[in-house]
């Protein structure tokens, strides 16, 4: 087996595990707060056993690296809580597609901040995605709680979700001011800010008291965390930019099809129309598909999500 054949397999398989997080969330049982903090600890401890095994903690790290790491583990875990309590709002479908609306995010970022350029071609595509998302809100009225997933509180749903892709935005522009540094290490100082960060919000007094919520909580953190991040980082360093790109699309349609297979939630015509229209603009987006003539963007590699 080739490298690109490898990474291909390894980027599959870490976008698979991540497009099925939402039903491990509800499956678990448990109230969000302390569903994210239990993925942060168990896996802390997965990422801690592979830095140690791949020998990463010898690295001596600068205070300035760990801050920086940290401050984005403040929004990674912020962006899990959003995402997480979304779920149960708009429907794992519905919240994971408006949850890719990340690349918008940066490029609002980027000329805000960074004096960047909004192409035509960028217009475009974020046109295209707003009318998705204006399809998607619409639909509202008829969102009711037809199926398992489906919540009562639609629009909380999906600001929440849109909250979570502006953290993951957030904790993209500080991760990019790492670069170096081994993204295992990254990491695992993320999810360790988690567990510091959430204790004394999780309710730590009244534990699960069945092993299946324990084996819900426990594959958050060993293969929703730290499994797909070796996947994830290892298809990384194999694949081309434009195929990492996208291969990430594997995790929206997993999401999607999970949502209806395991809870029946059936998607309205317009949520269907604006759902693909805003995956669509996120693939030309990361992709640097154009629509115009001109020079087309280099494609940028799809962050961890």
């Amino acid at each position: 087996m080739n490298e690109t054949v490898r990474g291909t397999v390894e980027m599959s398989a870490a976008m698979a595990i991540l497009g099925t997080i939402g039903w491990f969330v509800v499956l678990s049982g448990q109230p969000i707060m302390d569903v994210v903090f239990w993925r942060c600890a168990f896996g802390a401890l997965t990422l801690l056993i592979i830095c140690a095994g791949l020998g990463l903690l010898r690295n001596r790290l600068s205070l300035r690296i760990i801050g920086i790491a940290a401050l984005g583990g403040v929004a990674i875990v912020v962006n899990w809580l959003l995402l997480f309590s979304a779920f149960s709002r708009a429907s794992i479908s519905i919240a994971t597609a408006v949850y890719n609306t990340q690349p918008f995010m940066l490029v609002g970022f980027g000329a805000l901040f960074f004096a960047e350029r909004l192409s035509l071609t960028k217009l475009t595509w974020l046109t295209i995605a707003f009318a998705g998302m204006v399809l998607i809100v619409q639909s509202a009225p008829d969102a009711g709680p037809n199926a398992g997933m489906a919540g009562t509180d639609y629009f909380t749903g999906i600001v929440m979700a849109l909250g979570a892709a502006f953290f993951w935005a957030v904790a993209a522009i500080v991760t990019k001011k790492l670069k170096g540094t081994p993204p295992h290490l990254i990491a695992l100082i993320q999810v360790c800010v988690g567990v510091v960060m959430l204790a004394p919000f999780a309710n730590l007094s009244r534990l699960p008291a069945d092993a299946w919520s324990w084996t819900m909580l426990a594959t958050l953190g060993i293969v929703h965390t730290g499994l797909m991040y070796i996947l994830m980082y290892g298809a990384i360093q194999k694949l081309p930019t434009h195929l990492q790109g996208s291969l990430s699309f594997i995790y929206p349609v997993v999401a999607i099809l999970v949502d209806v297979v395991a809870y029946g939630h059936r998607l309205h015509l317009s949520q269907v129309v604006g759902a693909t229209a805003i995956l669509i603009a996120a693939a030309g987006m990361n992709l640097g598909w154009t629509l115009w003539k001109g020079k087309p963007p280099v494609a940028s590699p799809h962050p961890i999500k």
